[in-house]
C-alpha cells in the first residue's frame, strides 16, 4: 500500500469504443435518498430513517475545442422527444503505467447540455467546450 494518495490528473474516458481526452470530469456522485417513517403508536418521538432510491448527479466533461470535431453536437442532436442515443461510459483514473486504478462505469448516458467556449479578445487560454450528461447508474471499481 502506498503512503501517498492518488493524483487525479491522469485519466481517460471511453465511450462507444473511442478513448477521448478531457481536461476535466466532474459529477461522479452517488447518493442514497432517505425515507422517513413513523407510525402513530410509536413510543419513540422521532422518525425511523431508511435507505431509499439512489440518485446520480449529472456528469460534466470538458475538453479543448478542435476544428472540424463535432462529436458533442452530433450526439446532442440525437436528442428527440422520447428518443435518444444512450451510451455507456468508462472513466478510468490511471497509474504511471497507464493502467486503470479506479474505474467509474456509467450506464445509459445522454447529453442534456453542450456548452461552447467563451470568447475573450484579450484572453490567452485554450478554447474549452463542455458536455453535461444525465445517466441511469454509476458503479465504482477501486482495485
Amino acid at each position: 500500500m502506498s503512503n501517498y494518495p492518488l493524483s487525479k490528473f491522469h485519466f481517460q474516458v471511453e465511450w462507444g469504443g473511442t478513448k477521448i481526452g478531457f481536461t476535466e470530469v466532474s459529477g461522479l456522485d452517488v447518493e442514497t435518498e432517505v425515507i422517513e417513517y413513523r407510525h402513530g403508536a410509536s413510543v419513540e418521538y422521532h422518525k425511523t430513517k431508511m435507505p431509499g432510491m439512489r440518485k446520480f448527479s449529472n456528469i460534466t466533461m470538458k475538453r479543448g475545442t478542435f476544428a472540424s470535431d463535432n462529436e458533442y453536437y452530433a450526439w446532442y442532436n440525437t436528442v428527440r422527444l422520447n428518443q435518444i442515443e444512450r451510451r455507456d461510459l468508462t472513466i478510468s483514473l490511471l497509474n504511471e503505467e497507464h493502467e486503470p486504478v479506479i474505474v467509474w462505469k456509467v450506464k445509459n448516458a445522454w447529453p442534456t447540455k453542450v456548452q461552447s467556449t467563451d470568447l475573450k479578445a484579450d484572453g490567452n487560454e485554450v478554447a474549452i467546450e463542455s458536455i453535461e450528461l444525465a445517466h441511469e447508474g454509476l458503479v465504482i471499481q477501486n482495485d
